[in-house]
């Protein structure tokens, strides 16, 4: 079996794991870098939002079919655009939610979070308290719960954005200084190495020298 060795000298080698096992390891910053940070609370309710949705697409449609002939011309396309717009932005709004979360993606998060706040939220509050849409009570008990689930979201990724941020914060700052560590270790091994070998070529000149006087 063929044996490999490393160009590294020995003690630097070992003087390198030493250090990279010290800062990364044998702490609890290390344990809270390896930490996953994906938020429960919010997984949930996009789980659940995932099977209320259709629910409320139903009924929204449903609702909008009974009084659609007694509303005015302005308010019929105002309700048709805004349940469109809220089925195609709730669908890549729960993508960018699962992705952002499970895979701590921080872009995707955030992109979710400002979907459901700047389009979602403002579409439904306008479902449920314009008057002259003809609220009904059907419209007004399943608009309410999806307000719940935005204002849950809402606030629950805005919670998981801050612990994501804080983590890359923390891993650059890691990163940053177990570099500059390893660097200013690795002169110092390297010099010291430098010094080991002018020594060690001293000796050997002066046994040398001592030789050729016996000689």
């Amino acid at each position: 079996m063929p044996v490999f060795y490393s160009p590294v000298p020995e003690n630097l080698h070992m003087g390198l794991a030493y250090v990279g096992g010290s800062v990364f390891t044998n702490n609890r910053t290390a344990d809270m870098v390896n930490e996953l940070v994906s938020h429960l609370p919010l997984q949930m309710l996009l789980y659940f939002n995932m099977f209320y949705f259709p629910c409320w697409w139903f009924s929204a449609v449903f609702m909008l079919d009974v009084k659609f002939y007694h509303l005015e011309d302005y308010y019929q396309a105002l309700l048709i655009t805004g349940i469109v717009l809220l089925t195609v932005i709730e669908v890549v709004r729960l993508y960018l939610g699962y992705i952002g979360n499970l895979k701590e993606k921080v872009p995707e998060l955030a992109a979710f979070w400002l979907l459901t706040f700047t389009l979602q939220l403002p579409v439904v509050l306008f479902f449920l308290t314009d008057e002259d849409t003809i609220i009904l009570p059907l419209e007004r008990a399943v608009h309410s719960l999806y307000l719940v689930f935005l204002l849950t979201q809402i606030f629950a990724s805005f919670l998981a954005l801050r612990t994501m941020t804080r983590k890359l914060i923390l891993l650059f700052h890691l990163r940053q200084f177990g570099l500059i560590y390893c660097i200013s270790f690795c002169i110092k091994s390297c010099t010291a190495v430098i010094m080991q070998h002018k020594i060690w070529d001293e000796i050997k000149s002066e046994v040398r020298f001592i030789d050729t006087l016996f000689v």
